[in-house]
């Protein structure tokens, strides 16, 4: 039997103390923003070319369109974003192994400072320079600096990969809701699953946020409504004056 780790000393019983937490919940906030884009923007494309006809495979064209390349617009842009946000993280763990291995007493120095500044009195602050130092130089200082952690670095095709998937399930509610339901209550439910489908996530972004969920659920679900209505409204009348 596997004996559990013992808690790092100070930490409260299931209360998170790695460094990295703060970027998994980014991810998580990333992923669920994601999938709410692609709830929205291909529900409105399909309800739209719905209100304008009953043709399935306008509405599949549609639908599978938007899909695609809403999930590469995402992609593209979160690598892009990504990218630099890592290529920016690269480059000051460098300068700062750099600033390292030329001046580690100044670097040394510049560290004690930093802890003086929290709070700490001189000594206490040296000393605890002088064995982070010890420990882990580089860590010490791109924690205590630069909010920055080695294994934090930001992997832009792990970004694009994990926004083009999300995008992607958000989009398949309501392209499958459309197409498999029956003609006679196809938009109606499709409303209604996407408008559940908001306040799932409306209520998960707010919860990994932190927040009230109240607020933030009403927010989404209103304007994934605002959207549907607005297309749904466009293509209907597109539908009846003959246009399409």
């Amino acid at each position: 039997m596997t004996t559990p780790a013992a808690p790092t000393p100070g930490a409260h019983a299931h209360e998170p103390h790695d460094a990295s937490i703060h970027g998994r919940l980014n991810w998580l906030r990333a992923g669920v923003l994601g999938a709410n884009d692609g709830i929205v923007s291909v529900a409105a494309l399909v309800v739209g070319v719905a209100g304008a006809t009953t043709a399935i495979p306008a509405i599949l064209t549609a639908g599978t369109a938007g899909l695609v390349g809403g999930a590469i617009s995402m992609a593209l842009g979160e690598y892009v974003s990504v990218s630099s946000q890592s290529d920016s993280q690269k480059a000051l763990i460098a300068k700062e192994r750099r600033e390292l291995a030329e001046e580690p007493e100044a670097e040394l120095i510049e560290l004690a400072g930093l802890y003086e500044a929290k709070g700490l009195s001189p000594d206490t602050a040296r000393q605890v320079a002088v064995e982070l130092t010890a420990k882990d130089a580089l860590t010490a200082h791109l924690e205590t600096e630069l909010g920055l952690s080695e294994e934090a670095v930001a992997s832009p095709l792990a970004a694009a990969g994990a926004s083009a998937l999300a995008f992607t399930i958000g989009a398949l509610l309501p392209l499958l809701s459309i197409l498999l339901l029956p003609e006679s209550i196809r938009i109606q439910a499709t409303f209604a699953v996407v408008l559940f489908a908001l306040a799932a996530t409306g209520y998960l972004g707010a919860r990994i946020g932190g927040s009230p969920a109240l607020r933030p659920t009403i927010r989404v679900v209103a304007g994934g409504a605002v959207a549907l209505g607005a297309t749904f409204l466009i293509g209907s009348l597109l539908g009846t004056s003959g246009v399409v």
